[in-house]
């Protein structure tokens, strides 16, 4: 069915990462989901009309709000398709983001004010009309697995185009699955053991509510904040690179997320310092039309000129990669250089110090000049530049 949909209503349904693709993609999504949770909305409601159920009714509104997010998302979906302008020069994607973080608002807002209704339902219990239709209505959402096809749909079409928010729609719809069944649990416990647990059932369902809620709003605002990019995206980069034989290193990798398919990325390329200007230059270039071809993101990269042939400077560098990773397994070095003094050698380099190191900047220099102190044929002065890592590096 899925496959159906896409092939009728998706023109260039393969390529993702085109703004106006993902537009249609959002589109058939916000359109199925507006249809499917009003139908589902209106059945439930009526079956707790009948029974007078809070349970059921707050499962009736869950749908309801589920329709409006549709619509919040299929807006998003538009406007974030709109092209780059003066104002926004690197465009409006990250309105899908915030089209998210609205649903995913409109979701907690709506399992808050369940638990009010809950708890006012516990501290003054009413008896529940049992209706058969109410049973049927909600069975079917279940036994016909609507909401299992809308997860199953949604999850599909977030990985044809790599969308947090249509991952999030799909866990939404699983968790209404589960908070349906509780509504049909306690009616029916309700029906056969006369035990009032309308109101329990009701947070339990207001729980799922949260927690959907919760997940969605992390899942979009985690790109807004800023979020470590994925270590294959990384892994791929850093092999397109090294991939040319003039390039001996990278490091200072930056990836910025301007939303789904649009990002930048920055580099440290290092080369051997008695290369040919040129000739390394045009090898940039080539690497950038690469880079952007291959992961459909501008790359900007910075050369770094370092000594590579000089045997004395290449046994130092390995030592002081050792001695860093003895104050932290995870600690690196980059654009190492060695300069003599009149009566001592500078070593002056760039350490990569992970987040987790426990130690302040002031600590990491005081402790690599100290080990630096004890090398055989010093004495060494270290200058060091702290950095942080924006994307963690494998080992090439």
């Amino acid at each position: 069915m899925t496959n159906w949909l896409v092939k009728t209503f998706i023109r260039d349904a393969g390529n993702g990462e085109d703004p106006a693709v993902r537009q249609r993609y959002g589109l058939l999504s916000g359109i199925v989901g507006i249809l499917l949770n009003l139908c589902l909305s209106a059945g439930k409601f009526l079956a707790g009309v009948l029974t007078g159920s809070i349970a059921v009714t707050a499962d009736a509104f869950n749908n309801l709000s589920d329709a409006g997010s549709s619509v919040v998302t299929l807006a998003g979906f538009h406007m974030a398709a709109k092209k780059a302008d003066d104002d926004h020069p690197f465009g409006h994607g990250r309105i899908e983001y915030l089209s998210g973080l609205v649903v995913a608002v409109a979701i907690l807002l709506v399992g808050l004010e369940l638990v009010k209704s809950s708890l006012e339902k516990i501290l003054a219990p009413e008896a529940v009309s049992f209706s058969w239709l109410s049973v049927g209505i909600l069975a079917a959402a279940i036994i016909v697995t609507v909401k299992l096809w809308m997860a199953a749909f949604n999850k599909d079409l977030s990985r044809r185009i790599g969308s947090a928010a249509m991952a999030a729609t799909a866990t939404d719809s699983l968790s209404d699955v589960v908070a349906t069944s509780a509504v049909l649990l306690g009616t029916l416990v309700g029906r056969f053991s006369g035990l009032r647990i309308d109101g329990w059932v009701g947070i339990l369902v207001a729980a799922f509510i949260l927690r959907a809620g919760w997940g969605a709003a992390k899942d979009t605002l985690d790109p807004l904040l800023g979020q470590s990019p994925d270590p294959s995206l990384v892994q791929g980069i850093q092999e397109t690179v090294l991939s040319h034989p003039e390039i001996t290193g990278i490091h200072d990798l930056v990836i910025h997320d301007y939303g789904p398919g649009r990002s930048m990325m920055s580099l440290h390329a290092e080369v051997p310092m008695d290369a040919d200007v040129l000739e390394v230059h045009d090898i940039i270039d080539n690497v950038e039309r690469e880079l952007k071809e291959k992961f459909h993101t501008e790359a900007v990269i910075h050369m770094d000129p370092i000594a590579t042939h000089d045997p004395a400077v290449n046994a130092m560098r390995g030592q002081v990669a050792g001695l860093v990773r003895e104050i932290d397994p995870a600690m690196t070095i980059h654009d190492f250089r060695m300069t003599a003094g009149p009566d001592h050698q500078n070593l002056i380099f760039d350490t990569v110090v992970p987040y987790q190191c426990a130690l302040t900047d002031e600590e990491v220099k005081a402790a690599i000049a100290q080990k630096a102190g004890e090398l055989e044929g010093g004495p060494y002065f270290t200058v060091v530049s702290i950095d942080r890592a924006y994307a963690e590096m494998p080992e090439p």
